[in-house]
């Protein structure tokens, strides 16, 4: 008979806990998305819903805002973030990785100094910047600010510097540049941080509200998020229909965190491994 392990029980205990407590939120979404006016007023509330299979407040959601319309704009902003953010991630990672210029590693420190600098205290010069140039309520607006970062740059940044230089110095005597030794052989080597940075910045780009909440005005260049103030009015919000209209949101990026949590963590761990 096994010995009972008391600090592996509690491990696995306040494991279960936590998950517990990180699903929640998500199960309440769910149920209250499932309810009908009348399980909406029941105090205690309702655990569960009357009916499991009661979709009318999923079918009311898509009649009251097009959401057709903000999941298109989504996926635009969405695709464009992660092109641009990729592209200038991997030619800064390499710079600052690869390439010997005077005050390399002391602008890359500054450069990290700014994480620390919350969005919301850029936002008002990000506003101003916009505003002159003119592109107030396009959808081009919610992509420019989000076009490169430093968090996505240090860890590719910490994966090339993993990389041995006699394969770089190899490349060089083989007459490779230094534009094709990146793209033939360190982008493919760094395929996990890769998938990592771009994961990442597809749950950031699709769960963006407060940004889109200062420059978006009309209904047109609604994202999903921002699409759910149509069930806001003065009296309040319809709450099922807000859940239901959530849940449609957020569906994407839970089944892109569930097949793809692996790679998340894997390319993070490596990432900040060296530095």
């Amino acid at each position: 008979m096994k010995k009972f392990n008391v600090k592996k029980f509690f491990v696995y205990f306040f494991l279960v806990i936590g998950a517990l407590i990180m699903i929640f939120p998500f199960y309440w979404m769910i149920i209250n998305s499932l309810k009908t006016a009348q399980d909406m007023t029941l105090y205690p509330p309702s655990w569960t819903p009357s009916n499991w299979f009661n979709f009318e407040n999923y079918k009311v959601a898509f009649e009251k805002a097009p959401f057709a319309l903000y999941f298109l704009n989504s996926i635009i902003v969405t695709i464009s973030c992660l092109i641009i953010t990729t592209f200038t991630t991997i030619m800064g990672a390499f710079a600052f990785s690869r390439l010997k210029f005077k005050g390399r590693d002391l602008i890359f420190s500054l450069l990290l100094g700014l994480m620390m600098v919350p969005f919301e205290m850029l936002v008002i010069t990000n506003y101003m910047t916009v505003a002159k140039i003119g592109i107030i309520d396009t959808l081009f607006v919610l992509i420019l600010p989000f076009t490169s970062s430093i968090f996505y740059t240090y860890i590719l940044r910490n994966f090339f510097l993993s990389i041995p230089d006699s394969l770089y110095y190899s490349a060089r005597i083989d007459g490779a540049s230094n534009w094709k030794y990146l793209w033939r052989i360190m982008v493919p080597i760094a395929k996990p941080s890769l998938v990592t940075i771009t994961i990442l910045n597809a749950i950031t780009c699709w769960n963006s509200f407060y940004w889109t909440l200062l420059v978006i005005n009309s209904d047109a260049k609604r994202t999903l998020p921002y699409g759910l103030y149509a069930f806001m009015t003065e009296g309040g919000s319809d709450m099922k229909l807000m859940m239901a209209a959530a849940t449609i949101t957020i569906v994407p990026m839970i089944i892109l965190f569930l097949f793809a949590r692996k790679y998340i963590v894997n390319g993070v761990a490596r990432g900040g491994l060296k530095g």
